[in-house]
C-alpha cells in the first residue's frame, strides 16, 4: 500500500490541478514525466493526486498517493519523500499522512508509550507530573540540587531544560553523574531523572551510555535537531530506555503538528512528546492542542499510545483546566513557575503533585 499524503495549498482554482500534478512529481520522481521510460517507476514510484477539494477561498486539499517503497524504512527519507523539496514552497503546508501498517511495524513506535511511563512512575491511571532543570549557566552543584527539590516534592520526571547540554558550566558527564548520585543517596534511585542528548550521534550514543550506567532509564531528545534518522537508531539501539521527544524546531517545518509530534514523532519510537499547550507562551490553539494529544494515543496499527506533554508557561493555576480538558492520559509539565517559589520549591512542587493526584475527572 502507498503513503496518501495530505497537503493544504494556497493556489487558484484554474491553477490547483497543475500544481497538485507538480507536488506528486516533486515528490516521487522530481523531473519530466515524459523523459521516464520504465514501466516499474511509472506504474509505482511516481506520485498520484487522488483528491482535489476546495477548502476555502484560495484555498485547496490535496491528497497525494506516494510509494512507500521510496521510504526505505530510514526516518530521513520517510520526511524528505512526505515533503523534501514542496517544503521549499511557503504556499504549501503537510497536514496529514495515512501510513500503511507494515511501514508503522517497520519503524516500530514506542517501546515504552503512556502505559510504560506509568508503570515506571508508580502512577496506576493517573496523569504523570514533570518539571524542567533551568536556567542554562547553573553549576552541576546548583541543578543536582534542584533535582532533589523536585523529587522529594513527588514529581514523577524531572528533564533536563532542552539547552542544556555539554556546555563547560555544566558538563553532560558530570551532571549526570551529580544529580543521580544525589537522588540515590537521598531516595535510593535515580530513576526519575531525564538527561537531555545532544551532539552528534557518536556524542549521543556516548551521552546514553553514561546515563543507563548511571541508573537513567529516560531520556529527552530533540528529533529536530538531532536527525530523525538518529533519533529512531537511538530507539532502536536502546530498546530499555524511554524517550521523550522535545519539540524545538518543529515548527520550522510548515508540517501540522498533531502530524509531525503526534504522528511521525511517535512512529519512531517517542514513548512522550512535549508540546506548547495553548494559552501558554506559544502560539498553538486549543483545537491543535487537542488533535495533537488524541493522535498521540489514538489506536493506530497497534502502536502504543504517546504520552501527551502539553508544556510552555504553564502554572498551578491551571492544573484543573488542563486536567478537564486532556483527561488523565497526560503528563503536566511545569518549569518556571514552580521555581518562582525559590526557597518553596520542595513545598510548592508537592502542592502542583498534590492538585494532580487529587483531582478526579468527571
Amino acid at each position: 500500500m502507498p503513503l496518501l499524503a495530505i497537503y493544504h495549498v494556497r493556489c487558484d482554482a484554474g491553477s490547483i490541478e497543475a500544481r497538485a500534478d507538480a507536488i506528486a512529481v516533486e515528490q516521487s520522481v522530481e523531473m519530466p514525466v515524459s523523459a521516464i521510460d520504465d514501466g516499474f517507476v511509472l506504474s509505482t514510484i511516481l506520485g498520484r493526486v487522488e483528491d482535489i477539494r476546495q477548502i476555502g477561498e484560495g484555498s485547496f486539499e490535496i491528497h497525494i498517493a506516494l510509494s512507500a517503497e521510496t521510504v526505505a524504512a530510514d526516518a530521513g527519507q520517510l520526511i524528505n519523500m512526505l515533503f523534501g523539496n514542496t517544503s521549499l514552497h511557503e504556499d504549501v503546508v503537510l497536514v496529514d499522512v495515512e501510513f500503511p501498517e507494515d511501514l508503522v511495524a517497520a519503524f516500530g513506535g514506542p517501546r515504552h508509550g503512556l502505559p510504560g511511563l506509568r508503570v515506571r512512575a508508580g502512577a496506576g491511571q493517573r496523569a504523570l507530573t514533570s518539571s524542567a532543570l533551568k536556567p542554562q549557566g547553573l553549576s552541576v552543584d546548583r541543578l543536582a540540587e534542584l533535582a532533589l527539590s523536585f523529587a522529594r516534592g513527588g514529581i514523577d520526571y524531572v528533564k533536563d531544560d532542552h539547552g542544556l547540554a555539554d556546555q563547560v558550566y555544566s558538563p553532560f558527564a558530570a551532571r549526570v553523574e551529580a544529580i543521580t548520585r544525589r537522588l540515590r543517596a537521598h531516595l535510593g534511585r535515580a530513576s526519575g531523572y531525564v538527561p537531555s542528548l545532544s551532539g552528534s550521534l557518536d556524542a549521543m550514543r556516548t551521552q546514553m551510555r553514561l546515563a543507563r550506567e548511571a541508573g537513567v532509564d529516560t531520556v529527552l531528545v530533540a528529533p529536530m535537531i538531532a536527525g530523525l534518522a538518529n533519533f529512531h537508531n537511538l530507539v532502536r539501539e536502546n530498546p530499555q530506555v524511554a524517550f521523550i521527544a522535545h519539540p524545538t524546531m518543529a515548527g520550522a517545518a510548515r508540517i501540522a503538528p498533531q502530524l509531525l509530534l503526534g504522528k511521525i514523532f511517535r512512529m519512531l519510537g517517542a514513548d512522550a512528546v512535549i508540546f506548547p499547550n495553548y494559552g501558554g507562551r506559544f502560539g498553538y490553539s486549543a483545537g491543535t492542542c487537542r488533535r495533537l494529544a488524541q493522535t498521540a494515543v489514538r489506536e493506530t496499527h497497534g502502536m502504543r499510545a504517546t504520552m501527551p506533554v502539553p508544556a510552555g508557561g504553564m502554572s498551578r493555576a491551571r492544573v484543573a483546566e488542563m486536567l478537564e480538558f486532556y483527561g488523565p492520559d497526560v503528563m503536566l509539565l511545569i518549569g518556571g513557575a514552580l521555581l518562582e517559589a525559590r526557597e518553596r520549591l520542595i513545598e510548592e512542587t508537592a502542592a502542583f503533585v498534590a492538585d494532580v493526584h487529587g483531582y478526579r475527572h468527571e
